[in-house]
């Protein structure tokens, strides 16, 4: 009895700094994913930390800047008048009742997992965790993650023998030794202007009952709907299965789009015809490739993870390899746009507008734009870019271009105009009337009637 006592009032006392807004809540990673999570806590009176290993972004925030598009400078200071500060300092941590990780999970140079963040986050937390705090896992990553990488490295870096709660521990132990472990992945779609972050249900998972009443209780102070699943590996598939549904349905619309091309069918109009329909269909878009932090990826991180179980995700994996060939299809499309002119790709000037993965937004992650230009590039091209959210462009984790935007003054000059990202702030009739020819891969001008306009 004294035992389940103990556990009661560790958590209890949690959930009343929750409710009272005295929990002190720390943010690990101040990305895309990250910071804009750190203000929606501060925006309901949480003293919020920042932690994260750039001093750049750490000195900036402490500035009051922001370098996230989305984010306004008056975000950054009315959230540091509310106590919002931002640090390399890990040691702090020790301070924190709930930290909340946010850092990138991307794939290697062979497409597969790279958690070298989500490990040196661990590692960085280790020494610093207490008796009572709660930790929660954002980073998409393939089911078992967070029991398997995360809690080891928690558990043997700390130097007073912590262990993670898990299920029917409370009931035997005191938790005086315990700390809590959630995952919640986060569903950040930068640049939708639709749908408040307030209103995106949290999916959260927790190794015991403690942790996800904790994690329920905080995240329930900023959306207004949680969302509980049994463990961390049921969330974390969750993610998965809502970005491999998108990339799969992604993957249909891009091959449909291929055959449609061959029979001189407009797929545009398809998708728009049948989307009519009140049941049974959802539209998805083709384009030049798949880009972000997410859509992308997730395929291959369950791919990976479904080998240990020797299963192969044939129907995955093919979404991916349908999706990871647009780039080169966008290419030859102008190959054989430029052919018809009389003109060969090598040695011509072309230029590509667009770098971000997606319209009206400042992200680069996984951009297909990256990868046409290397490809045109490869193949004997004059490459310049037009962006208005990127002056320059630099090196990448799997990119190194070092070009700097170019006006869109002399249009004329370029034997070619390839449409990647579809910004609204394009001024697309003009950019057809003073084009010599326009590749189009997202159907930015549609409505625009020209010989020069090349649809792929």
């Amino acid at each position: 009895m004294t035992l389940l006592v103990e556990s009661e009032t560790v958590v209890s006392s949690v959930l009343q700094k929750i409710e009272s807004r005295t929990a002190k809540v720390g943010v690990v990673g101040l990305g895309y994913v990250g910071l804009p999570l750190a203000l929606l806590f501060s925006n309901e009176h949480f003293a919020v930390t920042g932690f994260d290993i750039d001093t750049k972004k750490v000195i900036t925030l402490g500035h009051g800047g922001s370098y996230i598009l989305r984010i306004e400078p008056g975000e950054i200071q009315a959230a540091r008048a509310s106590g919002f500060t931002a640090t390399t300092d890990f040691s702090h941590i020790r301070d924190m009742d709930v930290v909340l990780i946010c850092v990138p999970t991307p794939l290697d140079n062979y497409h597969q997992p790279d958690l070298s963040f989500i490990v040196l986050t661990a590692e960085a937390i280790a020494p610093n965790l207490r008796s009572g705090q709660t930790i929660i896992l954002e980073s998409t990553s393939y089911p078992g993650t967070t029991e398997e990488v995360l809690v080891p490295i928690l558990e043997r870096g700390n130097p007073i023998g912590l262990k993670a709660a898990r299920k029917g521990s409370s009931d035997q132990d005191s938790m005086d030794g315990e700390f809590f472990v959630v995952f919640s992945p986060e569903r950040e779609d930068p640049g939708n202007e639709n749908i408040s972050r307030h209103d995106i249900p949290k999916v959260i998972g927790g190794m015991e009952e403690n942790g996800a009443k904790i994690a329920a209780a905080l995240y329930g102070s900023i959306f207004r709907r949680t969302v509980p699943v049994s463990t961390p590996a049921a969330a974390e598939m969750t993610k998965l299965l809502e970005n491999i549904y998108r990339c799969v349905n992604i993957a249909l619309v891009n091959e449909l789009k291929k055959l449609s091309i061959r029979m001189g069918v407009d797929i545009w109009e398809v998708i728009d015809a049948a989307k009519t329909k009140p049941f049974g269909f959802q539209a998805f878009y083709p384009g030049p490739g798949l880009g972000g932090h997410c859509i992308p990826i997730d395929p291959f991180y369950l791919s990976w993870k479904a080998r240990e179980f020797d299963f192969h995700t044939r129907f995955i994996e093919l979404a991916g390899e349908v999706n990871v060939g647009m780039p080169y299809f966008v290419v030859d499309q102008t190959i054989e746009a430029m052919g018809l002119q009389g003109k060969a790709l090598r040695g011509s000037r072309v230029l590509v507008l667009g770098l971000s993965y997606k319209k009206d937004i400042d992200d680069l992650r996984e951009s297909p734009s990256l990868t046409i230009i290397e490809l045109l590039q490869k193949r004997g091209a004059h490459v310049e870019y037009n962006d208005p959210y990127f002056p320059t462009v630099g090196r990448g984790r799997h990119y190194a271009l070092d070009m700097t935007c170019t006006p869109l003054d002399n249009i004329s000059d370029f034997d070619c105009v390839i449409i990647v990202t579809d910004h609204s702030s394009y001024d697309y009739p003009k950019i057809v009337e003073c084009a010599k020819l326009v590749v189009d891969s997202r159907n930015a001008t549609k409505g625009i009637q020209s010989p020069k306009i090349v649809r792929c």
